[in-house]
């Protein structure tokens, strides 16, 4: 037995996250594998499975992990007393820059068959950047601000907007003449807030 596979980790399962997050920087989602993450950790190629069962499960705790990096960048650089304004752009620059930096990490979050759906921390992680994008767009003055569920509205507008142009830029759909010059608050409607 080779010494890689006889080696302990204080925490292998952050040691197996961090290795799938830096294969997927480096190789893309297609050369995620638990084969290759036990491989990069130094240990056999079942130990993966103890953490995490399975494929899908270990691409679920890189997903949350992914998540919570989102989260973070949604809330980069901002002051404690930040406006609803500025809170809303930093959020939506924040996901268009992580999308941008980690393409392989964003599809894996938005992809609909890879990851458990249902898992408790992947859930929490979600909700946590959703939390955000629901503050941008609570009391959101706009032509539908009138209806009952305003805010639900609002909120399923703009996560589609920033969404989209971070995936059409991902895409490299928006790498073209003067496109490539304009980011989300560029091409964002100057929305304001009722109060």
């Amino acid at each position: 037995m080779s010494t890689a596979k006889t080696y302990h980790h204080g925490n292998l399962k952050e040691t197996l996250i961090t290795s799938g997050l830096d294969i997927l920087r480096e190789q893309g989602l297609a050369g995620l594998s638990l084969r290759n993450c036990a491989e990069r950790a130094g240990v056999s190629h079942t130990a993966p499975k103890n953490h995490f069962g399975n494929l899908a499960g270990l691409l679920t705790a890189i997903a949350a992990r992914g998540y919570q990096q989102l989260t973070a960048h949604m809330q980069r650089d901002l002051s404690e007393d930040a406006s609803r304004i500025e809170r809303r752009n930093a959020a939506f620059q924040g996901y268009v820059e992580f999308a941008l930096a980690h393409p392989a990490l964003y599809e894996l979050m938005f992809s609909k068959h890879k990851t458990n759906s249902g898992d408790p921390e992947l859930l929490a992680q979600v909700t946590a950047s959703f939390v955000i994008l629901r503050d941008a767009s609570e009391g959101l003055d706009w032509d539908k601000s009138d209806k009952p569920d305003a805010d639900l509205r609002a909120q399923m507008m703009l996560w589609s907007l920033v969404h989209g142009f971070a995936q059409l830029s991902v895409s490299g759909k928006f790498d073209k003449d003067m496109m490539r010059k304009l980011d989300i608050l560029d091409v964002m409607p100057d929305f304001q807030y009722r109060s």
